[in-house]
């Protein structure tokens, strides 16, 4: 009889199997077939093709087929909806496990991830119970891992030799419905200033778990997210930044978000060691680096042949992790690709900055004195806007032009300014 039970126990769980892959197989079909219904060649397809099939639409052809072209391009352009996928296609009406899964975007450089990262380190000190999963296309898994985070990663489209948008949406909805399959959490957020199309298709067809957005306050007033965007989320999540932003009904504005706060930082002589440097240099921190959105070679140069012009100067230069290496050495340069650089915060004395939401944010936090050359290459961050409210404070500088002349000016200025944070001068 127990063997016949075994048997019997065999014989469900394979069946209960085979209906889980055919299901899984059936929503795999139905996206796929509604992705086809969406792309732009279809829609015009079938526009053409009904016109022919009852010849009376052929007189209104000249004006409908060119307003049917219209309104998909302004859909692939954001600026008007698309159809969202039907409930009928919702998977996730299953039992919600506690856990969450985060998204931070590919940026310019480590903007949405450092703020995903700060948020998993909180949310796992406040409740180390909560499974925390990652899926990302940034390529800095090795920082997740050491942290014990299961990640999920799907490289950036321009990985990829000759993949469309079309073709990348559709592996970014089909792998987070895998992984939504998998972990079933209650909670998803996503770190982006732009929502993909296939995350979107992901998250509408589980109902049951709750969605939040969080993005930057100082968006570019030239710039915009689809019309659509919110719909799709329960809320967004805005962390401060310092500076007057519009707000609309469903934004939740939270303090600034750091990946590490004042008292998890090194202290000062043992930060100083790690760096080799001696504890009565004036130790100036720069950072102009953007991932590989723009070349800086020419700018940091200019900026560390300034520095070098005081002779109890050292610099410490960080490298950014998404670029290139750089080939700048001299007696008094330190070249640090890590991360979190915050973690050497307490060294620094004055720092030159692009002006990113987390680097402005650790040196405001940190009070180091920052001369701030805002990148304007950002797309959609507004790194001029947020960093003219460092020199309202009186802990900060805006450089309008990066000629020498205009640098040594400014840095004199900037070694004027005096730390504003204890921990800072200890």
């Amino acid at each position: 009889m127990d063997e016949l039970s075994d048997c019997d126990d065999s014989s469900f769980d394979s069946v209960e199997h085979s209906y889980d892959a055919l299901k899984r197989k059936y929503s795999r079909n139905q996206r796929e077939i509604r992705r086809l219904r969406n792309t732009v060649s279809f829609q015009l397809g079938i526009h053409l093709t009904t016109a022919v099939r009852q010849p009376w639409r052929l007189l209104g052809l000249p004006i409908t087929f060119p307003l049917l072209a219209l309104k998909l391009g302004l859909q692939r352009l954001g600026k008007q909806s698309l159809n969202q996928p039907d409930l009928d296609e919702a998977t996730g009406f299953e039992e919600r496990k506690h856990c969450i899964v985060l998204f931070p975007t590919n940026g310019v450089g480590f903007g949405h991830f450092t703020r995903m990262y700060a948020v998993a380190r909180s949310l796992r000190k406040a409740d180390p119970t909560l499974e925390i999963v990652f899926f990302t296309p940034m390529p800095t898994l090795h920082i997740l891992y050491s942290e014990q985070f299961p990640t999920y990663h799907l490289a950036g489209r321009y990985k990829h030799a000759d993949m469309t948008p079309s073709q990348w949406n559709g592996l970014v909805e089909d792998m987070l419905h895998m992984v939504f399959d998998m972990h079933r959490p209650k909670w998803f957020m996503f770190d982006g200033s732009f929502p993909y199309r296939g995350m979107l298709n992901a998250v509408a067809s589980q109902p049951l778990m709750k969605k939040w957005w969080m993005r930057r306050g100082s968006v570019k007033s030239n710039k915009s997210t689809p019309v659509d965007s919110s719909s799709f989320f329960d809320g967004i999540i805005v962390p401060s930044e310092g500076i007057e932003t519009q707000r609309q009904e469903d934004f939740h504005e939270v303090a600034p978000i750091i990946a590490v706060e004042p008292e998890d930082a090194w202290e000062r002589g043992f930060a100083r060691s790690r760096l080799s440097v001696p504890n009565e240099a004036r130790v100036v921190y720069v950072q102009l680096g953007a991932g590989r959105i723009n070349s800086i070679e020419n700018v940091i140069e200019n900026v560390l042949t300034s520095l070098y012009s005081y002779p109890e100067v050292y610099v410490v230069l960080g490298e950014s992790m998404l670029g290139e290496r750089l080939s700048f050495t001299h007696e008094r340069l330190r070249v640090i690709r890590d991360y979190p650089n915050a973690m050497y915060a307490n060294a620094f004395d004055a720092s030159i900055q692009a002006g990113g939401y987390n680097s402005y944010q650790e040196m405001r936090t940190f009070g180091i004195p920052t001369l701030f050359i805002p990148n304007t290459d950002t797309g959609m961050d507004d790194q001029v806007a947020r960093c003219r409210t460092s020199e309202k404070e009186g802990w900060g500088i805006v450089n309008h032009s990066i000629t020498m002349e205009d640098l040594k000016k400014d840095i004199g200025i900037l070694f004027q300014i005096k730390p504003t944070l204890k921990s800072n001068q200890s």
